[in-house]
């Protein structure tokens, strides 16, 4: 079904008033300075006129603001800041363009989508390594993903769905913007700038027709032995029964790719030997331990239970503990002049925030320690403060007790959490 009639839900004031609401209010402002709380002191007015001018098709996007965050490997990510009335208008657009697309899209597809989040794909895929007859896995990464989306593709994947040409304007308008940076604009002929509204959405089905529906399409016909998949945005694994086919799906996804302006990272993208038979398949080659592999977070590693049966151990990746270690030491020496009990509040919110997600089954031993090694920090924080030197570990062990939060695991195991979010109701096997 093609939907001919969309606009209307998008340009009522409630609607934009809705959208306005949801937007972080502390963010950065765009091209013309204008913040959140700026736009609000009139806000009737205001989304009364952009309801107009949306109705009439005079609504005319600006540019978006370069700006760019540290990655946890060191490089930098570039991220576009619209303003705040483009924001909202795209908070809009995503509301209704999600009611249609999570009618579509699989249930492998797990990143920016309600209801969805990133435990759910790290669930999904312990348990499909741990019970499907999986040995080999495509650990895959697109280069620059965000900045190789095809207009034209995207246009035409949103036509399968949206005929209301006056939406499709819309996002052509966003598409074709441009980008502000050190003071010249540049008008890219393809991708969609991180940092919008709607951004995710459209990268979202880009890969939906480009990658998903392909899939499925070729593990019902093409693959032999058991096949699963993964996908959180631009991040995915492709697990497979044997190496030949592995191997024939990575050359066959390369050419799918090529075709639709995507490219495979090849320094990133690799064949990894992984599942409940690595152990002793490389033993008998003489290749010492299984690999391990990187996804949302946790590096994965082949392991047994106390019985012997297989499963998957996850743990934090230790490049980006480390990483965190080194930002909470800088903030630390900020930080330095301020009363204790403020920076104890403040490091037990980070902590309860970095456990929050990282507190996985078997993964406490690490966390213990990255503990350990924050109290080791604001113990040397508060004695370079500090005229009276040294400062003893009793006195740190009572300021960790009050401030900092212990670590506990937080998250069932992978099996019992999918049973109970997906029984009766799955589109996932």
């Amino acid at each position: 079904m093609r939907f001919t009639s969309l606009l209307h839900h998008i340009a009522n004031v409630e609607a934009l008033r809705e959208a306005y609401e949801q937007l972080q209010r502390d963010a950065s402002a765009g091209v013309d300075g204008v913040t959140w709380r700026h736009y609000g002191q009139d806000l009737p007015a205001n989304l009364a006129d952009l309801s107009s001018r949306l109705k009439r098709g005079a609504y005319r996007a600006k540019p978006v603001r370069r700006a760019y965050i540290p990655k946890a490997d060191g490089r930098q990510r570039p991220l576009g800041v619209p303003t705040v009335e483009d924001k909202l208008v795209q908070r809009a657009t995503a509301t209704v363009l999600e009611a249609i697309y999570e009618t579509d899209f699989l249930g492998i597809s797990y990143g920016f989508r309600p209801k969805r989040r990133a435990h759910d794909a790290l669930d999904a895929l312990a348990v499909g390594l741990e019970k499907r007859k999986v040995n080999w896995l495509l650990d895959a990464d697109i280069r620059g993903y965000f900045d190789s989306i095809n207009h034209g593709w995207l246009v035409r994947f949103l036509e399968h769905r949206i005929a209301d040409k006056r939406v499709l304007r819309l996002i052509q308008k966003w598409l074709n913007a441009g980008v502000l940076e050190k003071g010249s604009y540049t008008y890219p002929d393809q991708g969609t700038p991180q940092g919008g509204s709607i951004s995710p959405l459209l990268a979202n089905i880009y890969l939906h027709y480009v990658f998903d529906l392909w899939v499925s399409q070729w593990r019902k016909t093409q693959a032999r032995g058991d096949v699963i998949v993964v996908r959180y945005a631009d991040d995915f694994v492709v697990g497979f029964e044997s190496k030949t086919e592995a191997e024939q799906f990575w050359t066959a996804l390369k050419e799918r790719f090529q075709r639709f302006g995507l490219e495979l990272h090849a320094e990133k993208t690799r064949l990894v030997e992984f599942g409940r038979y690595a152990a002793r398949d490389r033993e008998k080659r003489g290749q010492g331990k299984p690999e391990t592999f990187d996804f949302l977070g946790f590096t994965h590693i082949c392991g047994t239970t106390k019985k012997g049966w297989f499963r998957v151990v996850r743990r934090t990746i230790a490049k980006r503990l480390r990483a965190k270690l080194q930002e909470l030491k800088a903030n630390l020496a900020r930080r330095r002049h301020l009363h204790v009990e403020k920076t104890g509040m403040w490091l037990g919110a980070v902590l309860k925030g970095y456990f929050g997600y990282h507190a996985v089954p078997l993964n406490t031993q690490p966390l213990d320690g990255f503990r350990t090694e924050v109290i080791r920090l604001w113990k040397r924080s508060l004695e370079r403060r500090s005229d009276k030197g040294a400062i003893r570990w009793d006195h740190m062990a009572v300021l960790a007790r009050r401030f900092l939060p212990r670590v506990r695991v937080r998250h069932r195991y992978p099996n019992q959490r999918l049973r109970v979010t997906t029984q009766g109701w799955s589109r996932v096997r």
